[in-house]
């Protein structure tokens, strides 16, 4: 048994697993402070991760998905849960965009990335942790971070959620986020199993909706979807 240690969203994991893979993809993520809590994942684990899996994976990779499943499941009695989407961080600040998958959210934040250039910092492409600190939301970057592996372990304030679809006008309006509670609902990683998680999931989420403004914006391929995204969410701060 193979065993290190973690750090993302100010907790530190130990974690005991089998194979060098995880501890490979959590490298930049490794600490030796003393751990918050502690995951072991066994043979069981990995099994019932190949139950789910749509394609075949090698132990090592479902081994690593163990890791996250357990992780997300614990997280949120620190006030702190996992959202699909990728947050970027410009001027130090959070912006998360989530789509339906093939919607084209992984090209619109690529995009942003190649018109600021350095000044935009991919915080995480896929699975960020989202913390409440009071009355503040914080995002920050973990080691799942989809296929590209765009990630920086960094904490930025979260100041604006936008779901995105495709369009061939470039337009943003803010909006209730009850108008699409369940969608946005469905990007959390929960377990309805347990009452308990399930009940803080959903007290995190709603003070979430609560404090972070959310946006509809319709967008195609191109710079001036990044600029109508980033004066849409940016603008509404000044």
């Amino acid at each position: 048994m193979k065993e290190f240690k973690i750090k993302v969203a100010e907790k530190v994991i130990k974690i005991s697993c089998s194979y060098d893979f995880s501890y490979i993809y959590c490298k930049d993520y490794i600490t030796a402070e003393i751990e918050d809590f502690s995951i072991t994942v066994n043979s069981k684990d990995i099994e019932f991760e190949r139950e789910r899996a749509t394609l075949e994976c090698s132990d090592g990779y479902l081994e690593l998905l163990a890791i996250h499943r357990k992780i997300s499941e614990i997280m949120p009695k620190y006030n702190t849960i996992l959202f699909h989407g990728s947050v970027l961080a410009i001027d130090g600040k959070g912006y998360l965009f989530t789509a339906p998958s093939g919607t084209g959210k992984s090209t619109h934040t690529r995009l942003w990335k190649e018109y600021f250039k350095d000044e935009v910092i991919v915080v995480n492409d896929d699975k960020p942790f989202l913390k409440i600190e009071e009355d503040e939301i914080f995002a920050y970057g973990t080691p799942w971070d989809g296929k590209h592996r765009l990630s920086s372990n960094i904490k930025v304030p979260l100041k604006g959620i936008c779901i995105l679809s495709q369009d061939r006008e470039n337009w943003i309006k803010k909006i209730d986020g009850k108008m699409v509670y369940p969608y946005l609902y469905n990007q959390v990683y929960h377990i309805l199993s347990e009452r308990e998680n399930a009940i803080k999931t959903l007290q995190i989420f709603d003070k979430l909706l609560k404090i972070i403004p959310i946006y509809k914006m319709g967008c195609n391929i191109s710079y001036d979807a990044v600029k109508t995204s980033y004066l849409g969410m940016i603008g509404d701060e000044k």
